[in-house]
């Protein structure tokens, strides 16, 4: 049985030092809110199956639209929220759960994986990064002295643990915890450090958007590519389009399945890629993909992407024919493309048009299909 493991984003502070008529969670980032950007790293990671979002009691309505998001109810101080955010998932708890702050917008599922990977062999996993700065003690506006860094760290989240661990730790916990590092450490357990990440930061000060929309412009890699197919009909009972059998008086001639719509966005998962089409990786020349499922292409495209640290941000699919209707199989057919591809149906479209009865689409000689689709580094 999988490892389980749930996220929990504390989201319940006012976050005044950073300015602004309204919480920073709540404030715009590249056009999203920040709390939008955190969120969608944790839902977009392949390992973290729920996630839990910790709110004031005045930002219960914030939540609106996150209808795949547990939402708690916060406490006065981060520690409490947390623990209520712990509490959400005792019904059916997790194995693990990682604990985030809602003002880290960019943190990579690299750094997630990370953290998910250390607690194969310990109680707790947090990131940070070494201090390589000077330190100094102050008085008086002045330098007083200074300090020696060896050993120091600046701590970041996700912070992970074994959740019946560190739900004991935090029943446990008198309270006033700068972060659940110290409230783990507090109970006992080891916490292990992992590689953090410089645009992993924290949002704090009026700057710091601007600062996070700076970073966010180095480190973001959007990707897209279109693809394009044709198949013409033979006699047969059904075509196979997006992976769903439609009825007709036709089937598609082709080398695999010819489904012409998998076909297509395959090849713009490609051309995102800069990986050539279809024939490159799976040669109509090789016997052993004659009338192969077109799924062994989709997964293997979209499996290169991921291999490169991409995920599918969204696809457009057309199918060009008079017939057969494809309107009432679309919602079966972004089911069946969303399901080979790891990703939610809302990521997928498909939809039809037809030529107008001109040239071999509208003489009923064939089927064309158009895709675009858009990667985005994770």
């Amino acid at each position: 049985m999988a490892m389980e493991i749930a996220a929990i984003i504390v989201a319940a502070g006012r976050g005044t030092r950073a300015g602004g008529d309204v919480p920073k969670q709540w404030r715009r980032l590249a056009g999203r809110r920040v709390a939008d950007w955190t969120l969608d790293a944790f839902r977009a990671h392949p390992r973290v199956g729920r996630v839990v979002l910790v709110l004031h009691p005045d930002d219960l309505g914030q939540a609106e639209g996150f209808d795949d998001v547990i939402v708690a109810t916060g406490g006065a101080t981060r520690d409490a929220s947390v623990a209520a955010g712990l509490r959400a998932l005792a019904g059916d708890p997790p194995d693990r759960v990682l604990i985030h702050d809602v003002a880290r917008p960019l943190v990579s599922a690299a750094v997630i994986s990370r953290v998910i990977d250390a607690l194969d062999g310990a109680a707790g996993a947090a990131p940070a990064l070494a201090v390589t700065d000077a330190l100094w003690r102050g008085a008086d506006g002045t330098v007083a002295g200074t300090q020696d860094r060896s050993g120091l760290y600046r701590a970041q989240t996700p912070q992970g643990f074994r959740y019946a661990a560190i739900l004991a730790a935090h029943q446990a916990h008198p309270g006033g915890a700068a972060d659940d590092v110290e409230v783990a450490r507090a109970a006992g357990l080891d916490v292990a450090i992992v590689e953090g990440d410089e645009a992993n930061m924290k949002i704090t000060g009026p700057g710091d958007f601007a600062r996070a929309e700076a970073l966010m412009r180095d480190i973001m890699d959007i990707r897209t590519g279109q693809g394009y197919d044709v198949h013409a009909f033979e006699p047969g009972e059904a075509c196979i389009l997006c992976g769903v059998a439609v009825p007709h008086d036709k089937k598609l001639k082709g080398h695999s399945d010819a489904d012409v719509g998998m076909h297509a966005l395959t090849d713009a998962l490609y051309g995102a890629l800069a990986e050539g089409d279809i024939g490159q990786h799976f040669p109509p020349s090789d016997a052993q993909w004659k009338g192969a499922a077109s799924h062994i292409f989709l997964e293997h495209a979209i499996a290169l992407a991921r291999s490169r640290g991409y995920e599918l941000a969204n696809c457009d699919v057309t199918l060009i024919c008079e017939r057969p209707k494809i309107g009432p199989h679309a919602g079966a057919m972004r089911a069946e493309l969303a399901r080979i591809m790891g990703v939610d149906p809302d990521r997928v479209s498909v939809k039809a048009t037809t030529s107008e009865r001109l040239g071999f689409t509208g003489r009923e000689e064939g089927i064309a299909s158009m895709a675009i689709a858009t990667l985005v580094k994770s």
